[in-house]
């Protein structure tokens, strides 16, 4: 391959090359009486292998240059491998080295933005917090109409759902540094998730049935967990229609994994959004329709689930209802 680029490079100094051997044979065979041609032909032999050396010379001196341009990096730290001593590879390498320092340099600017924008998000979330626990506390006190009451306390709900959100989107891209593996008994987190969101399922008036053996241990991390299992109950109980609806929780042992299926009796996904509902910020026609939806929780919880090695899968019939399927290493 090195050869085939050195060629066609230099194809254009063999054709001129070739073109003034011909024209300067050419005019000595006319200018000269001798037409025994052994003189031109003994010239152009000559002038060929002198052409030949001066190649062999310049492939030998650019040979890891035309390497370099004929595979791509495999990663930066390659461009700073020299590529010969011959001007032209010194100045591809000073070029690269050069260009390695300005991705570095902005590299690190951007780190530096993210992390800032990272730690004010989260400064910002946690001072939220503390209003939305006053206006909390301050309704339980106040003599309010229960319809009144429940209208502002599941707007209430709505900014602690958001504020969780806007928390753990931060969070992800430090998710390395804020995560602890371990087993845990599969019931109990659910249990626990199902508690946590308990509000959602009386004002739906919907309900839960947990089906889970209770020896089932999985390896996971148990606050992330939580919140993976949050996203997915809130869609679930959101996206179910009529009072008296459930949502079931089934999970089983499966070889060396643990299957925990959450099933609604919502509404479905539509077909057409079926390939699209873990994309960020999609919100498909449900959500729109609805006006539930950010886009950003089933995409949390891909992302999440792919960190800890869990597999998630979805199911779904337009009216009939969703099934999320996660599996789970056993502990």
């Amino acid at each position: 391959m090195t050869m085939r680029l050195f060629f066609r490079e230099q194809l254009p100094l063999i054709l001129f090359y070739a073109g003034q051997m011909l024209i300067v044979g050419l005019w000595y065979w006319l200018a000269v009486e001798d037409h025994s041609g052994f003189t031109v032909f003994y010239g152009a032999l000559l002038g060929f292998v002198v052409l030949a050396l001066y190649l062999a010379y310049r492939y030998y001196t650019h040979r890891k240059l035309y390497e370099r341009l004929e595979s791509p990096l495999q990663s930066m730290d390659q461009s700073l491998t020299r590529l010969g001593e011959a001007p032209m590879a010194e100045a591809v390498s000073d070029m690269l080295r050069h260009q390695f320092q300005l991705y570095k340099d902005e590299l690190y600017g951007t780190q530096q933005r993210l992390d800032n924008h990272t730690a004010f998000i989260n400064r910002w979330i946690h001072q939220m917090k503390t209003p939305v626990s006053v206006i909390q506390l301050t309704l339980q006190d106040l003599d309010l109409d229960d319809e009144i009451a429940d209208g502002l306390q599941e707007e209430i709900d709505r900014l602690k759902k958001g504020l969780e959100m806007a928390l753990y989107t931060a969070r992800l891209d430090k998710f390395e540094q804020d995560f602890k593996v371990e087993g845990m008994p599969l019931a109990e987190a659910v249990e626990k998730a199902v508690a946590e969101n308990r509000q959602w399922f009386i004002r739906k008036k919907v309900y839960p049935a947990i089906e889970i053996p209770p020896g089932l241990a999985v390896i996971s991390d148990a606050k992330w967990l939580a919140f993976v299992l949050g996203q997915v109950i809130v869609n679930a109980v959101n996206y179910s229609e009529g009072e008296g609806k459930k949502v079931a929780f089934h999970a089983f042992k499966q070889g060396a994994h643990a299957v925990l299926e959450i099933r609604d009796e919502g509404i479905g996904i539509a077909k057409e959004d079926l390939g699209r509902v873990f994309d960020p910020y999609f919100t498909g026609n449900q959500g729109r329709q609805y006006h539930e939806s950010t886009g950003m929780g089933l995409f949390l919880v891909r992302e999440v689930c792919r960190k800890l090695d869990h597999q998630v899968e979805l199911e779904t019939e337009p009216g009939q209802g969703t099934t999320v399927r996660f599996t789970f290493k056993t502990a």
